[in-house]
């Protein structure tokens, strides 16, 4: 029996009938500038967190009137299993007290928003809203980093201004590149999804040419991490959709990095000497490098100590000095024309595994894992031949994500992002039994 809600408290009918604004409207705010206040602190609220936190409270009032479709079981099983990992990990914690703000991080990020999300996307209207909101991010991110670019307005990177870092500023120097990527893989599911006799032409040239534009700024951002995990997402698309298509694909793409880069100069020796450290990671890594692999052997010896259960969440920064070696760097170089040179310190391993691995130990690791490589499998299996455009997208999305975290973790203005587009994975790998149906609202 539905619950009905006092006159006041009811929802404007706009947000009822599409509450899959909110989730595109959670994606633009991320572009709106924070300045220069450290996004790393303990406690940073954005306009996207504010979005994406009516967006949880829409699906809630949703939830009490008895207008959301039915959660797949599997998908209520996981996002518990995650909740559960972090409650006990925060009650086992060294400082329970400091784990709390963390435990409730955890939750938003990847319990409540996605959930919100899953429940916003009724059909596929909704999931294109979302995506086309990714694309219209990244246009305006990608605009602003070729402009830093081109006029030399950007970060530091060798010593000169060029480094593009979009509206984020450079205390949040992987944003932009996370934001691009996004869109970039967003309108190459699209563009894919409307191939064949009954596709959108005109849709399917915009976010071919669009996506093309987009591997500009991603050039430009020098982000070693976002270049690996889109090279992986996009193979894995063009896999799935078509073999040969993938074939050629990689022969256009070094064509044209060679003609962008080798011929006409754009990115400068600045792209061509980072994609060859990429190899040299084993070898000679430099010192960003080196320090990675100092975090993750510190996340390792701190789950030794705690192996179950973790040392908690927000542990990892009080427990690092501890076990790191002497050799790990007191923080990463910043600079740029706002907040001149600065020193950001490492407080966390730059791997989501290994961080959750120390914080919230093996429970908290086969949670998580069980959650990404369920959505994983099951998009791979429903993405259908010829593929769909959002199934797709959700698809290259989330292996995006899943290689980022092999060398990143949470934190930053993007965050929520990947919130979101947990819930479209969630969306495509275990979509309710009325999944697709309208609602009645």
């Amino acid at each position: 029996m539905a619950l009905t809600l006092p006159q006041g408290l009811a929802l404007p009918g706009r947000l009822t009938a599409r509450p899959s604004l909110l989730a595109a409207a959670t994606v633009l705010l991320v572009c709106v500038p924070t300045g220069d206040k450290d996004v790393t602190a303990a406690v940073h609220v954005t306009a996207a967190d504010l979005a994406s936190l009516a967006l949880v409270a829409t699906m809630a009032l949703g939830l009490l009137r008895g207008r959301l479709p039915a959660l797949n079981r599997t998908v209520c099983v996981l996002f518990g299993a995650v909740v559960s990992s972090a409650a006990v990990a925060t009650v086992h914690s060294i400082d329970p007290l400091a784990s709390a703000t963390g435990f409730v991080r955890l939750v938003q990020v990847f319990v409540l928003v996605p959930a919100a999300v899953l429940c916003s996307l009724r059909d596929r209207r909704d999931q294109q809203l979302v995506l086309g909101s990714l694309v219209l991010a990244a246009l305006v991110q990608g605009v602003v980093g070729v402009k830093q670019f081109l006029t030399g307005t950007g970060a530091s990177y060798t010593g000169q201004p060029i480094r593009a870092i979009g509206t984020f500023g450079a205390l949040d120097i992987m944003a932009m590149s996370t934001v691009v990527c996004f869109g970039l893989l967003a309108a190459l599911a699209l563009a894919l999804g409307e191939r064949g006799p009954g596709g959108n032409r005109r849709l399917r040239i915009g976010c071919w040419a669009v996506a093309g534009f987009l591997t500009f700024p991603l050039a430009v951002s020098f982000s070693r991490g976002s270049w690996i995990a889109c090279a992986v997402a996009a193979a894995v698309l063009l896999l799935r959709a078509d073999a040969r298509l993938a074939i050629r694909g990689a022969v256009l793409t070094a064509a044209l990095a060679v003609v962008l880069v080798g011929g006409l100069g754009l990115g400068g020796s600045g792209v061509t000497n980072r994609l060859s450290s990429i190899g040299a990671v084993s070898d000679t890594p430099d010192q960003s490098v080196t320090d990675r692999y100092d975090l993750w052997g510190t996340a390792g010896r701190i789950w030794q100590d705690h192996p179950v259960t973790g040392a908690g969440p927000k542990a990892f920064q009080q427990l690092r000095d501890s076990h790191a070696p002497l050799r790990l760097s007191s923080g990463s170089d910043a600079a740029d024309s706002q907040i001149g040179f600065t020193r950001e310190p490492l407080l966390s391993p730059h791997n989501m595994y290994f961080l959750v691995l120390s914080e919230q130990g093996l429970v908290g690791v086969l949670a998580y894992l069980a959650l990404f490589l369920t959505l994983l499998v099951n998009c791979l299996r429903r993405v259908g031949n010829p593929a769909a455009g959002p199934r797709l997208a959700a698809l290259g999305l989330l292996v995006w994500v899943l290689v980022d975290f092999l060398y990143a973790d949470i934190g930053g203005t993007t965050t929520v992002l990947t919130s979101v587009i947990l819930g479209l994975a969630a969306r495509t790998a275990l979509p309710g039994p009325n999944a697709g149906e309208a609602n009645q609202t």
